[in-house]
Parts: C-alpha cells; structure tokens; sequence
C-alpha cells in the first residue's frame, strides 16, 4: 500500500513537470499532457496508461486526448468512464462502430464478440472491415483497432458463437451490456443474462432505412414487448430483405453509445420502456412506450 502511495506521488511530480499552459474556447486557463508524455510515464513506472490519465484528471491535469469530450461532460466524469467495463455482443455494422466510438470517449474496459470473420460484404458498413482483413475474424480486428486508437483502454475478444452455456461468463463485470447482434434468439439469450447478472442492456436493430433503440433494466419487459415472445419469432427480422445500407447502423450505434455513457454518467434521459424508432428515409422519428 505505502509504495503503491509513494508511486503514485511519483507519478504526480512527472505530471506536474510535464503539463503544458493552454488557452480553451472560453477565454480560461487549463493544464494538458500529450499522448506521447502519458505513455511515457507509464513505461517509466511501469504503470497502465489509463491509472495515469486517472490520477492526471483527479488533479486537473487533462489529457488533450479527452479534452473535447470535456464541457459536455466533467473531469470527474471522464474518470468515471475510465474505471468503467462495457461488453460489447456483436462485431459487425452496430458493434464496430459502438467499439469504435466508446474507446474514443475513454471507456477504461472493452470486452467484444463475435464468431464472425470479415467478409467482402462487410465493407458497405463495417467499421472494422477493409480490404486488408477480409478473412480475418472481427474480433482480432476489433482488438486491433482499439490498441490504434486509445492505447489506455483495455478490450478482450471473444471469437465465439455466445449461447446460454458461455454469455454469462463473455458479460460479467460489465457495468452495461450492449446488443449489436442481429439475429432475435441470440438477443433474447443475452437478456436473459442480463437480467441473471443484473445489468442494464442497450438493445439496438436495423433493417434498410429503419433502426430502434431501447435501453432494458433486469426488471423490464424489454424485448417481449417489442418482438412478443421468444418461441414464437423467427431467427432474423426484416434486414435480410431490406438490407443494411451504410448509414442507418452508424445512426443507430451512434444513440446505443449514448445511451450507455448516460446510464454511466447517471445523466439525463434514457429510452428505458420506450422504443425508439427511426425511418430516416421518411425524416420520421417516433418514440413508443412499452
């Protein structure tokens, strides 16, 4: 405990050395480290990047990495996503970008998966897809693309089918499960979890120019009463006959982020027993109580 004390001093000397005098968008004064300084630091003293970001924030130190999520949310908040855990079921048109989007913000913890490997006809959508890892599974490109762009964050792949014998284990220790897969028995699987563990889950779908949202607590109906019940709904909806155009799950995944950073954050208003639903080609948006 007492070197764990004496190193974190340690590491408050190096930043205090370190940050730089800098002017923001409202005239006042603010104190910044760089990328390059934080992992500096943390090969130094042999310490994870992201303990760092932390102990910097804690003392108004702010690494420029996160100073534009700053004003819409606190210092403080933005430690709190750092200490946070999202799991992440499904790697494709939803999940990528969700992936994608959440290490931006600074979630500390990405756990992701999905037995799918990229194939050519990812590319329309697919955050984590290009020419260069088609074959690829998702997963490992996930972890890839993570590791590109927040070192901090740390993410663990799952390569695997989920089903009722191995999502309690993929999900545990998350702090919100998010559904980005696209098939309804496996959604209905993961609820099911979710209300084991106790743990909100972000429930997001698309098909052509459609997408919903909703945001289930363990006590909810949740996708009862949206799909009715599991035994009697087919394995895909309607995307298989309208497509997955490019735009809609970036929409889509774009509100699933959101909604998990207010679950985080315990801010504002959730689409907790109401529906989302978008048609983005009619301009129609339309929220449904449950």
């Amino acid at each position: 405990m007492k070197e764990n004390m004496k190193n974190e001093k340690a590491i408050l000397r190096e930043l205090e050395e370190l940050k730089e005098e800098s002017i923001n968008f409202s005239g006042n004064k603010y104190y910044h480290v760089l990328v390059k300084q934080i992992k500096n630091i943390s090969r130094k003293f042999q310490t994870q990047s992201r303990e760092i970001e932390i102990l910097a924030l804690q003392n108004n130190i702010i690494p420029e990495r996160y100073y534009r999520n700053l004003g819409a949310i606190s210092p403080l908040e933005q430690v709190k996503m750092l200490q946070s855990k999202i799991a992440i079921i499904g790697a494709g048109g939803l999940g990528g970008t969700i992936l994608e989007l959440l290490a931006r913000m600074g979630i500390g913890k990405l756990t992701i998966a999905d037995q799918d490997i990229t194939v050519d006809s990812n590319l329309n959508r697919q955050l984590l897809s290009n020419e260069t890892n088609l074959g690829q599974k998702k997963t490992e490109a996930a972890v890839k693309r993570v590791k590109e762009i927040n070192s901090s964050v740390e993410i663990v792949g799952f390569s695997i089918f989920i089903g009722s014998d191995n999502v309690k284990k993929i999900i545990e220790g998350a702090e919100v499960v998010v559904d980005a897969l696209d098939n309804l028995p496996s959604r209905f699987v993961l609820q099911k979890a979710c209300r084991d563990l106790k743990i909100p889950l972000v429930h997001g779908a698309i098909a052509g120019f459609n997408g919903q949202l909703s945001t289930i607590f363990p006590e909810d109906k949740g996708l009862e009463s949206i799909y009715g019940l599991n035994k009697d709904l087919p394995e895909h909806g309607s995307e298989l006959e309208l497509g997955a155009p490019t735009v809609t799950p970036a929409l889509i995944a774009s509100l699933e982020a959101q909604e998990v950073i207010k679950i985080l954050l315990k801010r504002g208003k959730l689409f907790r027993n109401k529906l989302l639903y978008l048609d983005i080609e009619e301009g129609i948006m339309e929220i449904l109580n449950l």
